[in-house]
């Protein structure tokens, strides 16, 4: 492995068999269930600065975030930008999406005084752990994860860094001893290569991390408004296919007005299938005012679909214009902003740090 030249590297990932490796590092063959480690509950999620944040986003992740940071006493939220790097990028443009994530979440309604709000990269233990667990990981078992087979495939030669981001996003759910993880069904696998680590670190060195569980909302997803078989996503070349927090009101009204729909009938009706197209401006009416789809339905019988459109544009310019004024304001005063990332630094540099003291002295290092 080691004569292998870089580019060479993705070849020889790509020829590995594609069989699934439950294990990660040879000592899991014991029969004894290893125990993780009775800890706090603890959230922790992270948020790539790759852009601004869409209404789906905001609907099915940050509101969450929101809602959760009122139920669990330690929470942490991570701007994960050593994730965002994986893949080019412009220097300028990524200061620049760091500070408006910030402001965005805050604008959301993320509270800095009670979620530690912080800059992966600002904690350099992110990296460290990230490190001694990957000395527990095995290349099959990494290349066995969906994400890299889908994004190895959009650039020619694929680096280091795609291969092994689970990892890091393995650390950076361990080095807080975090129980509570709001994911995605995307990332689920990722998840579960944090427990397999986890479980792998507690057998081979001591036991020190406890079994973080997945928190998965319920919700539906939020379709694209041009092709509602798929997510709204920030990397559709299409920017009429998402509603972006910052958009105006007049942008939303044109995009809501321009979105999928049918020609099966001018009324309303719920079917995901048969209607993908006005069953997800539905969605996105429930998820906006906690409607059923039924109830919207009822509500809406003697609108058309245009008369509907109009109706929806108007609930969620009243929901992201607020968002997108105080993301101005915020961004207008980027000392505070900056003042707000340094201080949830210093917090969460106090929990990584006693948990790499722990680790360093059970692995040898210290």
């Amino acid at each position: 492995m080691s004569k292998l030249r870089f580019h060479s590297i993705s070849r020889y990932i790509r020829a590995l068999p594609q069989k699934r490796h439950i294990h990660v590092s040879p000592a899991s063959s014991t029969s004894v269930p290893t125990p993780f480690a009775e800890c706090p509950s603890r959230v922790f999620s992270g948020i790539q600065p790759t852009g601004i944040p869409h209404l789906g986003n905001y609907l099915c992740a940050i509101s969450q975030w929101v809602k959760m940071q009122q139920q669990y006493d330690s929470m942490l939220l991570s701007i994960v930008d050593l994730h965002s790097i994986t893949m080019p990028h412009d220097p300028e443009e990524l200061r620049k999406n760091i500070l408006q994530m910030a402001a965005c979440l805050i604008a959301c309604g993320i509270n800095p005084e009670t979620t530690i709000l912080f800059q992966q990269s600002m904690v350099p233990y992110h990296t460290e752990l990230a490190w001694i667990l990957g000395c527990l990981c095995t290349i099959p078992r990494l290349s066995t994860l969906p994400q890299w087979k889908d994004k190895s495939k959009t650039v020619k030669d694929p680096g280091i860094g795609l291969f092994t981001y689970p990892i890091l996003q393995s650390a950076d759910i361990l080095l807080y001893k975090s129980s509570v993880v709001p994911v995605g069904e995307d990332q689920i696998t990722h998840l579960e290569l944090a427990k397999d680590l986890a479980r792998a670190f507690n057998r081979t060195y001591g036991v020190t991390f406890p079994e973080c569980k997945a928190h998965i909302a319920t919700m539906s997803k939020v379709r694209s408004l041009k092709d509602p078989t798929s997510k709204m996503s920030k990397s559709d070349v299409n920017a009429t296919s998402r509603i972006d927090l910052t958009d105006s009101t007049k942008d939303v009204e044109l995009k809501i007005k321009g979105s999928t729909t049918d020609s099966v009938s001018r009324q309303l009706s719920y079917d995901p299938k048969a209607r993908p197209g006005v069953s997800n401006l539905i969605d996105i009416h429930c998820l906006l005012t906690d409607l059923t789809p039924e109830r919207v339905v009822e509500l809406c019988h003697d609108y058309n679909k245009v008369k509907y459109k109009e109706l929806l544009a108007d609930i969620i310019n009243e929901r992201i214009q607020p968002i997108s004024d105080e993301m101005s304001r915020l961004l207008s005063d980027k000392h505070h902003l900056n003042t707000v990332l340094n201080t949830g630094c210093e917090k969460a540099s106090e929990i990584a740090q006693c948990t790499m003291k722990e680790v360093k002295s059970l692995v040898g290092l210290r």
